[in-house]
């Protein structure tokens, strides 16, 4: 199969999952309300949806730019569909390019990054299941107020993009010192700021000042 045939079956299949997984979220509530016979008042659910629907809509727009370039087509697809990018799909397929040195815009990273969110996808969901029937009975208790291991709980996402991110700026510190201060600094006048929002901003700070770093030859 060659390049042309693969990218466009990848957008094919991608679309109709795509399609499939928001009929199937729309399914439920409707299906509730169909079986209880209970409507929101229009009035009621727009007052509510206002709010948040310019949040949602700039974060979802903000989202595939930045991680469509990231992940490739056929990982973002899958990524959308299966959700948890953030904490789960994007760490793994960076990862596993980052292991296997090749580019997210190159072929074989995109094949990479689709087989390392599909095993991401596959693996979460095993171990979801695990966890919801052998530890549902000990997991509050070890997430209790008085828990000796509730702080790591607390901690275990920043150690994640801590190690993975570390590989990246010991590589490249000098295009990382740019990207991580603009992150601190919105972070510091606004820590409610929404993650995708702040993740677009420092991607294109990071992009800016890697180029100027190359056109004054810091880097190469």
């Amino acid at each position: 199969m060659d390049k042309k045939a693969y990218s466009n079956k990848v957008h094919t299949w991608g679309r109709i999952w795509t399609v499939t997984a928001i009929a199937v979220l729309f399914a439920v509530p409707l299906g509730i309300a169909l079986y209880y016979n209970a409507w929101p008042e229009l009035n009621v659910l727009w007052k509510a949806l206002i709010s948040v629907i310019p949040i949602y809509w700039s974060t979802a727009i903000i989202e595939v730019l930045t991680y469509v370039p990231l992940l490739g087509a056929g990982g973002a697809y899958l990524s959308f569909v299966t959700g948890n990018i953030t904490n789960l799909k994007l760490p793994c397929a960076l990862s596993a390019m980052d292991r296997a040195n090749v580019k997210a815009t190159s072929e074989e990273g995109e094949l990479i990054s689709t087989i390392a969110i599909g095993a991401s996808s596959i693996t979460t969901t095993v171990v979801i299941a695990a966890g919801v029937l052998l530890f549902a009975p000990v997991l509050p208790k070890l997430t209790a107020d008085d828990s000796i291991l509730k702080p790591a709980f607390d901690y275990v996402i920043p150690a994640l993009f801590g190690a993975l991110g570390a590989s990246y700026f010991s590589k490249h510190w000098k295009i990382s010192v740019l990207p991580i201060l603009a992150g601190v600094i919105v972070y510091i006048f606004s820590p409610t700021f929404a993650v995708g929002t702040l993740l677009f901003i420092t991607i294109v700070v990071s992009i800016a000042g890697a180029l100027a770093m190359y056109k004054l030859k810091i880097v190469k």
